[in-house]
């Protein structure tokens, strides 16, 4: 359980620079340059996420079971993670609503992903992992959403083709992450395959 708290704290910690130490996320970002910054946050991003994954592998092995899901819970579970990969890849599609709208729908996604996750997993592995998740989310959202209140952030309406083509991609990138890649990379096959 020590190496996901490790992992939780170096993966969850560099991405709440923004939440909890803004000015001292600018302040290093011109003490050392964009690029630098960058660098630095990819790594510790990175190493903290290998960090977690392992440490959850680990857990997950030796944890406590608090509650038993129904097994019709899967399908909840499959359900929102589609909308979750939606929001996430609607992030980077341009001219979508669910960006139009939701203004920030990459931590969306973390939150849906993160209750659907909850909903399915009752080992206590599984709700320090995605209960520290829904919680960044969550405090992460109404950050970005106070930003975007004091810079007087506008977002472009979506398109109807923006929108098709976020749907488009987030359905096939949910459906080669949950039916190929979930099984080898966690190490539980969602789908039953």
């Amino acid at each position: 359980m020590a190496l996901l708290i490790l992992g939780l704290v170096l993966f969850l910690g560099v991405h709440s620079t923004r939440i909890f130490a803004d000015d001292w996320r600018g302040s290093m970002i011109a003490r050392l340059g964009p690029l630098r910054w960058k660098g630095l946050y990819a790594l510790v991003s990175i190493i903290g996420f290998i960090v977690l994954v392992y440490g959850y592998k680990l857990a997950r092995q030796e944890t406590m079971v608090l509650w038993t899901s129904p097994g019709w819970m899967k399908h909840v579970t499959a359900l929102l993670t589609v909308f979750a990969f939606i929001l996430f890849v609607s992030a980077y599609v341009p001219n979508n609503s669910f960006k139009a709208r939701l203004h920030h729908p990459q931590v969306l996604s973390v939150k849906v992903w993160a209750l659907a996750h909850l909903l399915a997993t009752g080992i206590a592995a599984g709700v320090l992992l995605f209960g520290a998740f829904l919680i960044w989310a969550v405090l992460s959202f109404r950050a970005a959403r106070e930003r975007d209140r004091i810079a007087g952030t506008v977002y472009p309406p979506g398109t109807a083709v923006g929108t098709s083509i976020a749907i488009a991609v987030g359905l096939v990138a949910w459906s080669v992450f949950a039916l190929l890649l979930h099984g080898p990379l966690i190490g539980v096959r969602p789908m039953g395959y």
